[in-house]
């Protein structure tokens, strides 16, 4: 498999600028891989493809303001810091990506706020946009965090042209998110309501809870047409030994473990015991899945539709069936499904 043979023509008017007006109402496109058919719903009518025992497997990450827009001294211009990961809480250190990334050099200071209540030093260059920032805050480490989450912005994906709204910081949030650390919403998971998670809780359907905080790593562009030399970044993950058990009990009873999102479906297969049971685990993960791979946990996934060439595409061919998962591309490109963050979801059986 080659990176071109994921290419596809998307008309920009497919890409969602917002939400669908409800949760649950966004379309659901379903694949049906044994009879190889493809249904149009809606998604709260995923109700009737889980029975009593089955499990659906959550992301629990909770996206952080990531984007911030800050002064350089002297020059004054505009920068737009985005904030990727802590690298050290004393020192205040962070990962960062810089934009326009010509103009910030180390030794540069940068001045956030309107009174420039905080003021970051340029201290390392990582990649052509990449720099390492220290934070200089008078305060403890808990108002230093505040501050952050004050001066920060919703980091909505850069697609999305307009500025960010007040619903974006409840919208491009999960409803179950527990623990602060995506840079990115694990997005199949933005489909679930509060009625919805209750019905199907009602029906006897488990969930069992992992994090995987997402990086920016996964939108990273391919840029190999080889896919075996394309690299991952490392994206850390959280299985607690309960979801494990809930997961491999549900192996052995033979019922659906359904993957919600490739977020999960990364975590799981990178956690898999030489008996194809799930392991708990700590750690990171850099592990990225393209045709042919076979899937040793989830039956199911639930993804929303993606972008061409996107490592999340080719997880998805995998798992569905490269030529299927192309046709059904087409007839969401035909029929007009919105693709990507604020799209709508695909659910595979």
């Amino acid at each position: 498999m080659k990176l071109s043979n994921f290419n596809f023509d998307l008309p920009a008017d497919l890409l969602a600028e917002y939400p669908s007006e409800h949760r649950d109402e966004a379309r659901l496109m379903v694949l049906n891989r044994e009879k190889q058919t493809i249904e149009h719903k809606l998604f709260k009518d995923l109700i009737n493809y889980f029975d009593e025992g089955d499990v659906m497997i959550l992301n629990n990450t909770k996206v952080f303001p990531a984007r911030m827009f800050g002064n350089k001294e002297k020059t004054g211009a505009r920068i737009e810091v985005f904030l990727l990961r802590e690298l050290n809480a004393e020192n205040r250190l962070w990962d960062v990506l810089v934009d326009p990334a010509r103009k910030i050099r180390i030794g540069n200071k940068l001045f956030f706020g309107e009174d420039d209540s905080l003021v970051a030093e340029v201290i390392d260059n990582t990649t052509s946009r990449g720099r390492t920032l220290r934070f200089l805050f008078d305060g403890s480490y808990e108002e230093f965090r505040a501050k952050l989450i004050e001066l920060g912005e919703t980091p909505l994906p850069k697609y999305i042209k307009r500025d960010v709204e007040p619903e974006d910081e409840e919208r491009y949030q999960t409803i179950f998110a527990k623990h602060e650390g995506a840079v990115a919403a694990p997005t199949a998971g933005l489909h679930f309501s509060k009625h919805l998670m209750k019905r199907l809780e009602i029906k006897g359907v488990d969930f069992a809870e992992l994090t995987l905080h997402v990086g920016l790593g996964t939108f990273s562009p391919v840029e190999v047409e080889d896919l075996s030399k394309h690299k991952m970044d490392s994206e850390q993950i959280i299985i607690p030994q309960a979801s494990a058990n809930t997961i491999n009990n549900a192996i052995e009873t033979k019922k659906r473990i359904c993957a919600v999102g490739t977020t999960v479906m990364r975590s799981i297969e990178s956690s898999v015991s030489a008996s194809n049971r799930l392991n708990s685990y700590e750690g990171w993960t850099n592990k990225f899945i393209f045709p042919p791979y076979d899937f040793s946990i989830a039956n199911s996934m639930i993804t929303n539709f993606h972008t061409p060439k996107s490592t999340l595409l080719m997880m998805t061919a995998a798992f569905a069936g490269y030529d299927f998962v192309m046709e059904a591309y087409e007839q969401a490109v035909k029929e007009k499904y919105k693709f990507y963050s604020y799209g709508d979801a695909m659910l595979i059986l």
